[in-house]
């Protein structure tokens, strides 16, 4: 397995922070199609083409690019045109960058499938997906929101092809409270990509409080539902929290993962030393 960085976790320039993730010893970076600092898709061929090129002589991979689009991802049946289509740029950028992985959010998955809203969720998430299989990528979806055997089932619904999983075992921990290693042999077949990313659960909650949702019916039993005030979870560096790091990466040998454990730091106030730190102890983990 190999060690990557989303490079907006530096919060530095995106050449700067290429730089910075080849200086610290990670094999690949990922990036986000559309940020505050930058759009891949308004960019010009010559654009996308002199940050690969920069990335080549740093001897950096693109793991994967992250197509998350904010709001409720395809649960808006009147902006998923917009949506559909802004994704099947990305995943035509992501040719530009040798990478076969588009990430992205896709909503709370509801637990009726007879819902409305998972029935637009999975509209969407098949048109994008043929598109991608056509074109040699995966529509990763990023775990998190729902229990595994859930999303496993929605892929399944959605025919399987072109689609697959971002594991992000920090989500889980932090909103379902549940233990990642446990889920990564449900979802095994369709891993594509994965975030290293750490955190602590600090109490039970529906996760439309966490991601926000426009189906909340029956989202989650009352014993997961939202108790108390406060926040639900708290992300904390690397090998802090409550991921069982030997377990989940023994779990994903088992299942003969072979791709990138990408580094995810959405807080702190030195996210660069916290990156290092992770990337030294993925390394410990014998991982790169």
């Amino acid at each position: 397995m190999k060690i990557g960085v989303i490079v907006e976790s530096f919060r530095e320039p995106l050449y700067t922070a290429f730089e910075s993730a080849a200086k610290i010893g990670a094999q690949g970076v990922q990036m986000y199609a559309v940020c505050k600092d930058h759009n891949l898709i308004t960019m010009s061929k010559e654009e996308r083409a002199a940050l690969k090129k920069r990335l080549d002589e740093l001897g950096l991979q693109v793991s994967a690019i992250c197509g998350d689009l904010g709001g409720h991802g395809f649960q808006d049946a009147a902006g998923n045109p917009e949506r559909i289509r802004l994704s099947k740029q990305i995943i035509d950028i992501c040719a530009d960058f040798d990478t076969h992985v588009m990430t992205t959010h896709i909503g709370v998955v509801p637990t009726r499938e007879e819902s409305p809203v998972y029935q637009t969720m999975l509209a969407a998430a098949k048109e994008v997906a043929e598109y991608a299989a056509a074109h040699g990528v995966t529509l990763a979806i990023e775990t998190g929101p729902e229990p595994a055997d859930r999303l496993k089932k929605f892929i399944e619904n959605a025919g399987g092809k072109g689609i697959g999983v971002n594991f992000d075992p920090a989500n889980l921990a932090m909103v379902l409270n549940i233990n990642p290693a446990e889920a990564v042999p449900v979802l095994a077949k369709y891993i594509v990509h994965t975030h290293a990313k750490d955190g602590l659960h600090l109490r039970d909650c529906n996760p439309s409080d966490v991601y926000g949702s426009m189906d909340t019916y029956d989202l989650t039993p009352p014993e997961q539902q939202s108790k108390g005030d406060g926040p639900v979870f708290k992300e904390v560096a690397l090998g802090q929290g409550q991921v069982k790091w030997d377990e989940y990466i023994s779990a994903l040998k088992s299942i003969g993962y072979d791709g990138f454990l990408t580094i995810e730091r959405e807080v702190g106030d030195n996210p660069k030393a916290d990156i290092t730190m992770a990337v030294d102890f993925l390394k410990a983990h014998n991982i790169g």
